[in-house]
Parts: structure tokens; sequence; C-alpha cells
């Protein structure tokens, strides 16, 4: 049996007749940058996370660089950020002109440990842009208790989590900005590279649309030195139709991530946290952690079961960022979970022979 890491078809199947509608509504109008599908999926959007404001844009990584544009963050500035997690994160602060700061995170969870912020905060601090790894929330109300102690701005990086929730609250509305990626294989994704912003700050929010749109809120009168990212008529006409459907997609995702908690049992892996009352995981990614993960690898492709590394090189290791200087070994939990960690399949439409075939296959690895 062949299980592929990811499918997106069985949801894509679903709204099929839906998608065909809704392209052939948008060339009908011939209206494709900024137009009524993308007003109406920024309204359903920043409802669907209880905020007031979300302005579309190109992908998420331009979503963060958008928002540190807005709040002025640049050269000589600090920006807090995990040490695990896709480097999207890291490039929009140096492309904002800053420095990124990396924090560790707590093991069980893969997320930024708020105890370890304070000793990184500097005179240059301006932000802290927590990422909400893997589908799962990171520890909020700790980290807004640190920034607004040394009043620093709170970037949700919230790429992997649309609809996830901490403490009742859906992510996107728990710091004083977010930034969403709607890469297509995402649980919201489009059908090509799309992001959002969602903010409760309407002076933010004017800022970053303005951004985005070349630094412009009226044609051709350009107020700051602005660029270009906007998300385009037919990706929003297409997430709209998926967003309709997104808390289904998700509840499934939920319920094959409770069966791998239940059910695998073998010793040399180590699980994820389940979802619980304070923390609603929306399973983006199920991570499991293997000291044995290359032999891991070999053997669930000689099954037919795909994987992901989540991420194989931490992001102080890259060429990218070694003029940083950061040494091997500096941030070693980073390193153990880049050494460690392995994404098995969970998607929307997997059928319970290859949930079953996963569990089973798992269990019998180092028999």
């Amino acid at each position: 049996m062949t299980v592929p890491y990811l499918k997106l078809s069985p949801m894509h199947n679903e709204v099929a007749d839906e998608f065909k509608t809704a392209f052939e509504h948008v060339l009908e109008r011939n209206i494709f940058i900024k137009g009524d599908e993308l007003e109406k999926l920024e309204k359903e959007f920043a409802d669907f996370c209880g905020v007031k404001y979300a302005v579309g844009c190109g992908n998420g990584l331009d979503a963060l660089y958008l928002i540190l544009k807005a709040m002025e963050v640049g050269k000589g500035d600090e920006v807090i950020i995990p040490s695990n997690t896709f480097i999207a994160t890291a490039l929009a602060v140096t492309y904002a002109g800053a420095t990124p700061i990396f924090v560790e995170p707590i093991g069980n969870t893969f997320n930024i440990d708020p105890s370890l912020i304070d000793k990184k905060i500097t005179e240059k601090t301006k932000a802290i842009i927590p990422v909400h790894l893997y589908g799962r929330a990171a520890d909020m109300d700790s980290i807004m208790a640190v920034a607004k102690k040394h009043n620093l701005r709170v970037i949700e990086d919230a790429a992997q989590a649309q609809g996830a929730k901490y403490k009742g609250r859906v992510v996107g509305s728990l710091g004083d900005v977010a930034a969403f990626s709607f890469y297509p294989g995402k649980n919201l994704g489009a059908l090509g590279d799309a992001g959002m912003i969602t903010t409760n700050d309407s002076e933010l929010a004017e800022k970053i649309t303005m951004f985005g749109n070349y630094g412009s809120r009226e044609k051709y009168k350009h107020e700051i030195k602005g660029t270009n990212s906007r998300l385009d008529e037919l990706q929003a006409a297409m997430l709209r139709i998926k967003l309709r459907n997104l808390v289904r997609w998700n509840d499934e995702r939920e319920v094959i991530a409770q069966r791998y908690l239940k059910k695998i049992k073998n010793p040399l892996l180590t699980l994820p946290l389940p979802s619980d009352s304070d923390y609603h995981n929306v399973w983006h990614i199920f991570p499991v952690m293997c000291n044995k993960r290359d032999e891991l690898i070999e053997y669930l492709n000689e099954k037919g079961v795909g994987t992901i590394c989540h991420y194989p090189i931490p992001m102080h290791m890259q060429g990218a960022y070694a003029d940083l200087n950061i040494p091997e070994g500096a941030l070693s939990k980073a390193e153990e979970i880049s050494k460690c960690e392995l994404s098995i399949p969970l998607y929307y439409g997997m059928t319970d022979e290859a949930i079953k075939y996963v569990i089973d296959a798992l269990n019998a690895f180092g028999e």
C-alpha cells in the first residue's frame, strides 16, 4: 500500500463544482485585483478569527514583512523569534532590516519558551513573533505578559494554524497582529500563493494595506515607499469556498490525530501533545520524534509511507544566517528537534485503511 504524506484531492474534489462556478464568476466580471471577492474574504476571515480587520497579501512571508514595515521596525532593531520554525519568520525580520534573535522552544510543544524570552530582550528589541507551529498555539498569555512588561509588540505567526484555538480564542486574535499563509498545503490553502494579516488596530491595518499597495491609498498618490503584495480575486474566491469548510476539515484532522495518539505505541517514538481545554490543535503537521530518524525514514519509504522532516537544518545553521555567527550547540533544542523530528501523513480524506496502515507500520518499526 502507498500512503502519500499529503493529498489535496479529497477536499478539492468535494468543492470542485463550487470552484468552477467561482472561477467563471471572476472571469465574467474581469476584475482580478482588489475586487469584491477579496473584500468579502477579508470580512469573512476577520469574523472567523474574531477580529475587526483582515488584509489580504501575496503570501505568508509578505504578511510578516508588511507588518514589520508598518510597525516601522528596521535597521538596528531586534525581533525575538523561535529558534525552531520555518526560515520565513527570520527572513521577514531580515527583509525589514532588523536582526532575528532566536529563543529556544519548550521541548514537548515545539513552540517558543516564554520563560526564556526575558533574557534575550535588549534596548534594541521591538517585537516578539511567536509561531503557532504545526497547528498548536503558543503559550500566548505568558508571551503577552512579557511583552507588556517591556512594552513590545506581539506578532503572531499563524501560518500553520488556521482555526487553532488558545483558551477558547482563535489564533489571529491573540496578539497585536497576526500573519497567515495560504500556501496550498496549509489547512486553509489557496490554489497558489496567498496570505492574510489580522488585527484589531485600525491604524495598523490601514498602513499595512497601503504598504502592500505600492504605498498608495489612492491610485497614483504614493505616500510611502511601498511594495506590491496583494491577494488576487481568483485566490480570494477559492479561499472563500474553502473557509466555509475549514472547521469541518479541521475536525476530521483531530479525529485522525486522536487515532494516532491512542494507537501508536512504539517506545522508539515520542508523540506530540494532544489537544486539551487550553490548546485546540488543528494538526497541520503530526510530528513524531525518533532518535533513529534516518532508519525510520528508510523503513517507511520501503513501506510506501510518505514523510517530511520539519526542519532538518535549524535556521542558525543555514548558510543564509552564517553572518550571525551562532555556533553549533548554542541552540541545542532546535538542533535536537532538527535531527529527530519526522512528520507523518495526516490530511483530510485519509481512509481508515490508510490510517491503520500508517499506525501498524510505525508500531512494527524496530521489531
